[in-house]
């Protein structure tokens, strides 16, 4: 079951982006990854497609595991423990340290 859902911004707790933030484009359930949104970016050499053409670098944003990154409180300004409560039939999730809903 995973707390972090397509959307949701993310504090990057470990690795080279190390304190940063983005926003979950992808999750990959069956591998337990994440894709992040400007995170984890590599440099590729891609080979010309035509006779004539230069060769490239190309950067591409590769997914992380679903343990180095957690929720991003917005009011706290840093990554959060949260928790969830059922309000008026509704599920929200909430920061466990100032009660704001993510």
């Amino acid at each position: 079951m995973f707390r972090i859902h397509k959307g949701d911004t993310v504090y990057i707790r470990s690795g080279k982006d190390r304190g940063k933030t983005g926003k979950v484009l992808h999750i990959y359930t069956k591998t337990d990854r994440i894709q992040v949104e400007g995170i984890n970016a590599y440099k590729k050499n891609a080979r010309p497609k035509r006779e004539g053409e230069k060769g490239e670098i190309v950067t591409l944003f590769r997914s992380l595991p679903s343990s180095k990154v957690m929720p991003y409180c917005s009011k706290c300004g840093k990554g959060a423990r949260i928790s969830t409560r059922v309000d008026k039939n509704k599920k929200e999730k909430y920061c466990s340290k100032c009660g704001v809903t993510i």
